[in-house]
């Protein structure tokens, strides 16, 4: 086959396969050039999720009807005055963007000067279908209808209305985070969305975007290191997600989604946040345009340094510093109640003894104990009170009434007490046995509700009054389309408005806890994975989430008849020496190790 040149209209629509993937991408563009048009105020309006209308209106410095004309062709900018793509400092840069939406798709643009009469073109799917003066205040309104219309191929791969109005919205989000001086509304289906005010500060602007909460929560981020400053604002390690999507990121006011940043903002939060959670940030990177590139790909969402290493460390060091200077609100403290509940007690009159001596059988974890006996009952553990603030002092040995059990009868050994409030240390056969609590009891929760979801017998418990959590909008429905899903593991949950699900009942299993963090949870895995994975899968992530917050929580004092009755499910059950996160569940450390530790060996 010989060599031709393609024509316009094909080279517009394979240009549109790489600009405009979805309605998200299109909105993106269309507020980008808005921006860059120096607009005070952006007005979006969707419907059906951008599938059916996309809709941009800016009070920019609008565009003459020679100018309407040009931008519908492609690589033509009024965004780089010259050939010097590197200093590019506006959002768009390339020409792309207009043809390529209105090769597929009915392209409306009216625009008027300040002191010009008003002019509108109308582009269906690439061929100029009218156009004439048009009635419009000062600026630029940008109508997109009938997406991929003529390209069944590619509408028939766009998702649900609702996965694409929450793709919209989230990037809405992330532009409108990125520019506190510019006010921006969006509406969708005549109801108002989005609403923010032009001249917040910028943590004013991120907490009215993302939570209320996390203005409470959070520290400020600002390091500056040569021509790079840092700025943001970066929540404390206890107010984390179950998911990343809360992570904002922007370099010289562009929101992008770079692996270097997030690879670093992990790295930041290493030490305080378990492996399955994610701290909640919004960073902004300001450095000189020949420090970075912007033009690696084509929707501008990746970039990549000039120096990754510095851009890491700075990234680093400025969260650690931020929540170091925190002081105490980065470590939970325990409560005074809590504390109040510990009492001084006589040291045993023999200290010197051995915990692995056959003649011991008193809990000796740290030795002020008497003679304790502990019952082998796993129901004792399984049907107990999950709540913290339940009869003080459990983890005091009670007085012996009969024989305690003999380690050798056990793999994980006999509860001798607890450290910390958070691992139980038993005596096996052959050494000495640490449990982390709240990681064991995660995955004995998990695997009940795995078997009766097989079985079909997942109980659920009504609450005395039913709880109201508030989250956005896209998060309720996705909770609200697996309403029947979740029932079937216990949790009753209906629409309460746009923004509030209303908690009708909880699995009983799971006794009562922090409803409002498991529905904001699940809301987080459904987003994340609802549809990626098989229902089996989603079944195996819900039941997660929901074992984690059912679990005894590290802080809880145990009797020893509940840690024994612990240490006995987990001998019966399928994998349960890790959580269900990865993390090993118990360690053991042999005799042999104990006795070279004190050099008898």
């Amino acid at each position: 086959m010989s060599i031709r040149r393609l024509p316009n209209s094909l080279i517009n629509r394979i240009a549109a396969g790489e600009v405009v993937e979805r309605p998200a991408s299109a909105l993106k563009e269309l507020v980008e050039n808005a921006i860059d048009a120096g607009a005070s105020q952006i007005n979006i309006r969707l419907e059906q999720g951008g599938l059916d209308l996309v809709q941009v209106s800016d009070n920019g410095c609008g565009m003459s009807r020679d100018d309407i004309a040009l931008a519908l062709e492609r690589h033509a900018t009024s965004k780089l005055p010259d050939e010097a793509i590197e200093l590019v400092t506006t959002m768009g840069f390339r020409g792309e963007a207009l043809p390529s939406i209105a090769s597929v798709a009915r392209l409306t643009i009216e625009s008027r000067m300040a002191g010009e009469d008003g002019w509108c073109r109308v582009v269906d799917h690439g061929e100029l279908a009218e156009e004439g003066p048009a009635a419009i205040p000062p600026g630029t309104k940008v109508r997109v209808e009938q997406l991929f219309g003529n390209v069944p191929a590619r509408r028939k791969f766009l998702r649900t209305a609702r996965s694409e109005y929450s793709a919209c919205t989230d990037i809405i989000r992330r532009l409108a985070m990125a520019r506190p001086d510019i006010g921006f509304t969006l509406e969708h289906q005549g109801r108002k969305a989005i609403a923010v005010q032009a001249g917040e500060t910028g943590p004013e602007r991120v907490a009215a975007l993302t939570s209320r909460d996390l203005r409470a929560n959070s520290v400020g981020v600002d390091l500056q290191r040569e021509e790079i400053r840092l700025t943001g604002v970066a929540g404390l390690p206890t107010y984390n997600r179950g998911v990343a999507d809360h992570q904002f990121l922007f370099v010289n006011g562009r929101p992008v989604k770079d692996r270097l940043l997030v690879g670093a903002v992990r790295g930041a939060y290493a030490e305080m946040l378990a492996r399955d959670r994610h701290p909640v940030v919004a960073l902004f990177i300001e450095m000189p345009p020949e420090l970075v590139d912007v033009n690696v790909h084509p929707a501008k969402t990746e970039v990549r340094f000039r120096e990754p290493a510095m851009i890491r460390g700075m990234i680093v060091s400025g969260l650690r510093k931020a929540l170091d200077e925190g002081g105490f609100r980065v470590v939970q403290r325990p409560a005074e109640s809590a504390l109040g509940r510990w009492q001084s007690e006589p040291v045993a009159t023999d200290p010197q003894r051995s915990i692995f001596s056959q003649q011991s059988k008193a809990n000796v974890a740290q030795q002020p104990y008497p003679s304790a006996t502990v019952r082998d009952d796993r129901a004792a553990f399984a049907e107990m009170d999950l709540r913290e603030d339940i009869a003080p002092l459990m983890g005091k040995a009670e007085a012996a009434s009969e024989p305690v059990p003999e380690a050798t009868r056990h793999p994980l050994g006999i509860a001798r007490g607890q450290v910390a409030k958070t691992y139980i240390v038993a005596e096996a056969e052959d050494g000495l046995v640490i449990v982390d609590q709240h990681a064991a009891h995660e995955r004995l929760v998990l695997e009940r509700m795995r078997q009766a979801v097989e079985g079909g017998t997942v109980a659920s418990q009504a609450l005395l009054m039913a709880e109201v959590v508030e989250l956005d909008e896209n998060a309720c429905d996705r909770l609200e389309s697996r309403a029947a899903e979740l029932s079937e593991f216990g949790l009753e949950l209906e629409r309460f408005g746009p923004t509030a699900m209303l908690v009708r009942a909880t699995p009983a299993m799971l006794g009562s806890g922090d409803v409002t963090q498991l529905v904001t949870d699940l809301a987080d895995e459904l987003g994340a994975y609802d549809q990626a994975l098989s229902l089996k899968e989603r079944v195996d992530h819900v039941a997660s989430t929901m074992a984690c917050h059912g679990s005894v929580r590290a802080g809880r004092v145990l009797s020893v008849a509940e840690m024994n009755a612990l240490l006995r499910e987990m001998e019966v059950t399928p994998h349960s020496g890790q959580c269900n996160h990865g993390r090993p569940t118990w360690v053991k450390l042999a005799l042999e190790d104990v006795e070279k530790l004190f050099g008898r060996k």
